[in-house]
C-alpha cells in the first residue's frame, strides 16, 4: 500500500491551482470536469502520481466556499530553508501565517502558510546531516 492523494474542497479552482503551482512551485498533473456532477478535479504535486504523493483539488461548481472545521490539521513540505520559503511565498503574494523558527518544546525548524481557502501548509526545514 501507499498514499496516493490528499483531498481539499476549494472554492475557486483557478486561484487555487495558481497558488500551488506558482507559489508551492507544485505542477498541475491532471485535471478533469465532471458536467453531470457539475464539479472538477485537478491534481498538483511535485513529481508524477506513481512517483508520489499529490494533492486532489475538488471543486464543486456551486459552492463558493468552505468552512474548514476543527478536525483538519495541515499539509507539511520538506523545505531546504524555512525563512527563505516563506520569503518567496510573501513575495508570490502568499500569506505567511507563522514565521520559521524552532517548533514549540523542539529544535526543528517549521513555519506555516496559507492558500487561499485556508488551508494551512507547514514548512519542516531538512536537517543538516
Amino acid at each position: 500500500m501507499r498514499m496516493l492523494h490528499t483531498m481539499l474542497r476549494v472554492g475557486n479552482l483557478d486561484r487555487s491551482i495558481d497558488f500551488y503551482t506558482q507559489v508551492l512551485g507544485m505542477r498541475l498533473l491532471r485535471k478533469h470536469d465532471y458536467p453531470e456532477g457539475r464539479f472538477t478535479l485537478a491534481f498538483v504535486g511535485y513529481d508524477d502520481e506513481d512517483k508520489t504523493a499529490v494533492i486532489e483539488l475538488t471543486h464543486n461548481w456551486d459552492t463558493e466556499r468552505y468552512e474548514i472545521g476543527s478536525g483538519y490539521g495541515h499539509i507539511a513540505l520538506e523545505v531546504d530553508d524555512a525563512a527563505k520559503t516563506c520569503d518567496d511565498v510573501r513575495h508570490k503574494g502568499g500569506k505567511v501565517t507563522r514565521e520559521a523558527g524552532p517548533m514549540k518544546h523542539g529544535t526543528t525548524v517549521i513555519a506555516f502558510v496559507e492558500d487561499p481557502d485556508g488551508y494551512k501548509i507547514e514548512f519542516i526545514e531538512r536537517k543538516a546531516h
